[in-house]
């Protein structure tokens, strides 16, 4: 792990503002790999202990970001991946009906329940 976090910050055009988001394994929670990323003053960022839920949640949406709109590919610039987010979180929010929505999209159950 150490040395893929050491890839990704040398290979990384920037690091600016960065938050390094994980599980609380015991190799992100080790003083050589917390101790990188402060000392790059990228921001730790952890799921809270004992709520093993939290993790599978972020892990689903992070596989629909990915499988069904595409955003684990490389982009051009910081500009072009924040707009290609945008577009797939309102594609998720006011297209995409949701089977576990009674197929329907979370804006429309919103708009019911407000």
């Amino acid at each position: 792990c150490v040395r893929a976090l050491n890839k990704a910050i040398y290979q990384a055009k920037s690091i600016e503002g960065l938050i390094h988001h994980s599980d609380r394994g015991i190799q992100y929670c080790s003083n050589v790999y917390t101790n990188i990323l402060k000392r790059k003053k990228i921001e730790i960022s952890m799921t809270e202990e004992n709520h093993c839920y939290e993790n599978a949640m972020a892990e689903r949406v992070n596989g629909i970001l990915k499988d069904e709109f595409f955003l684990d590919q490389t982009f051009a610039n910081v500009a072009r991946a924040k707009a290609v987010a945008k577009n797939a979180i309102n594609l998720y929010n006011e297209i995409r009906l949701h089977l576990s929505l009674d197929f329907k999209t979370p804006n429309m159950v919103y708009k019911l329940t407000a």
